[in-house]
């Protein structure tokens, strides 16, 4: 009689000890679900912000200037092209979400002295900078999105 109850009295314990840690990890789970919900919702925030940023290229001579005009996305932004554009350039444009910003100026000059610069700002700070020079000069200014940062 004994050994049955004692064998009972086991079998109870047990079983509230999985309930109660069933409970427990109930409890894990939801809190791993508000979590995962509101990493959620904050990156699809991120994803949709608008944001601005302005392309500025400065030097003696452009050919072309490609930017990330927006409308497009992180993963295929929409570039556009100005052919022999008046220095200094200056555009503002609007993108969403992590979107990379980008400019890349253009100038093939025959005697090497081509210099170009190209910057990107996003409310008055500067994301990216850069220069070159020579007989082909391709700058380009890539910035992470200031969404990210």
């Amino acid at each position: 009689m004994k050994h049955i109850r004692r064998s009972l009295m086991s079998a109870l314990v047990a079983g509230g000890l999985v309930l109660g840690l069933g409970a427990c990890s109930e409890a894990k789970d939801e809190a791993a679900r508000q979590v995962e919900d509101e990493l959620v919702e904050e990156v699809d925030r991120q994803l949709d912000e608008e944001y601005e940023v302005t392309y500025e290229v400065t030097g003696e001579k452009a050919d072309s200037i490609d930017f990330n005009a927006g409308g497009g996305d992180a993963t295929d932004p929409k570039f556009e092209t100005v052919n022999n554009p008046t220095l200094p350039w200056k555009k503002t444009v609007k993108l969403r979400g992590i979107e990379a910003p980008a400019v890349i100026p253009v100038t093939v000059d025959a005697d090497g002295s081509g210099a170009l610069s190209c910057k990107i700002l996003h409310k008055g700070k500067t994301l990216a900078e850069e220069s070159d020079a020579g007989t082909v000069s391709a700058t380009g200014c890539v910035a992470v999105s200031p969404i990210v940062d």
